[in-house]
């Protein structure tokens, strides 16, 4: 990797298809860097990973963007577009405890190890499905036609919305990916719609309960949680919005980075050929750290005075924890940027650190782990069908993902 020699330039379209050189420099010369973004709002990078790791944990920082020292214009430029307007604040990416807490423990028990397990067969079938989709072409975008559906009908069936509502839900969050870097108004309008049909669907399900988190958030309202229709509505849209995004960018980055390393490519190859389910499962953990799903962790904003690897922050200012960065640092990571999916020593950020750890990690691992294996095991000659040089990644701040991944392979 080839480090620049001045200040990089930072969220360019060249930055965003290899931001790592980038990200080197500051680690070295500016770990915690003061910069503009895109938006216009001004906020501080955190690179370097003992710091990283500090400030994902530090309650000085909070998640709750009425904090901000900006006024309500430049809040408006931090968080998902059209979240504010359509009153889908109340949820876990925007709390601090003990609102934080109590909702925390409410959702957790939809993302408890026997739940998970539980789901395992229906990973399968719609893993399965839609590879059968594809197989007898012999190509495929695994992009648009394999990482995007597979977790939208995943946390769909979790949330409850009935099979026959996916499509509608399919769409509007392709809206959500495909506006995701270029007007916020886009993204605002599928916001809109997202919740409009939660509230239909809440109110549904108060005559119909079932065995689904909208299900179980309902019964803990009426139980005295004191959980109302907004936070119910905003819990379910940011696990639809963190859960199927995140999860797209895991398998379609793990593939990417998986189709250009044929060495790591052949031992998982191998493992999966032998059953060898031990190799998979640190495999994930190394695809999350080498190419994460999320580039930035989101927002945090220093509720008093605070230093961070030495620099002062103010009260009110902006914290960006860059876990791409961080997961490559040298300080905690032999060769760093080297794959090297049985790698043991990987204590990785990809999914965050502290009370505001990704409550659907065990999810998309598992929808991770069967999407590769079960692609390595009945597409084994997949192959890369495009130059690198012309993958685009998706714009916006916070993920990292593919816009598309044309894949080939021999028909079957």
């Amino acid at each position: 990797m080839t480090v620049p020699n001045a200040a990089p330039e930072l969220f360019t379209w060249e930055f965003a298809s290899d931001p790592y050189p980038a990200y080197a420099w500051l680690r070295e010369h500016s770990p915690v860097h003061w910069t503009r973004l895109p938006s216009g709002v001004e906020a501080w990078l955190v690179t370097r990973y003992a710091d990283a790791r500090q400030a994902l944990a530090d309650g000085r920082l909070s998640k709750n963007p009425d904090h901000h020292a900006e006024d309500a214009q430049g809040k408006s430029r931090t968080g998902i577009p059209g979240e504010r307007s359509a009153n889908l604040m109340t949820h876990l990416l925007n709390l601090d405890p003990p609102d934080h807490t109590r909702l925390r423990r409410l959702v957790s028990k939809a993302f408890t190890p026997r739940r998970v397990a539980e789901f395992t067969p229906r990973v399968q079938e719609l893993t399965d499905g839609l590879i059968d989709r594809f197989a007898p072409r012999g190509e495929a975008d695994l992009i648009h036609e394999f990482a995007f559906p597979l977790p939208i009908h995943a946390i769909c069936d979790l949330l409850g919305v009935p099979r026959e509502d996916q499509d509608d839900f399919r769409e509007w969050a392709g809206m959500m990916i495909r506006h995701g870097g270029g007007p916020r108004g886009g993204v605002a309008r599928s916001v809109k719609k997202i919740r409009g049909y939660l509230a239909e669907l809440i109110h549904r399900k108060r005559g119909d309960l079932g065995d689904d988190l909208i299900s179980g958030l309902i019964r803990a309202s009426d139980h005295g949680e004191h959980l109302t229709e907004n936070e119910a509505a905003a819990m379910c849209f940011v696990l639809l919005f963190a859960g199927f995004e995140t999860t797209i960018n895991l398998i379609g980055n793990g593939t990417y980075a998986l189709l250009r390393d044929p060495g790591q490519r052949a031992r998982l190859q191998e493992a999966v050929e032998h059953g060898d389910t031990a190799l998979l499962d640190t495999a994930v953990e190394e695809l999350l750290r080498y190419d994460g799903p999320v580039e930035l962790a989101t927002w945090r904003f220093a509720t008093e005075p605070l230093a961070i690897g030495g620099q002062r922050v103010a009260t009110g200012d902006p914290v960006l924890v860059v876990l791409a960065a961080a997961d490559r640092d040298p300080a905690r990571f032999t060769e760093p940027d080297t794959l090297d999916l049985s790698r043991r020593d990987n204590p990785h950020l990809g999914y965050g650190h502290g009370i505001h750890y990704c409550l659907g990690a065990p999810l998309a691992r598992l929808e991770t782990r069967t999407a590769l294996e079960t692609l390595l095991r009945r597409l084994p000659d997949l192959d890369l069908a495009a130059d690198p040089a012309d993958l685009r990644r998706r714009g916006g701040l916070i993920m990292r993902g593919l816009r598309e991944l044309p894949v080939r392979f021999t028909p079957s």
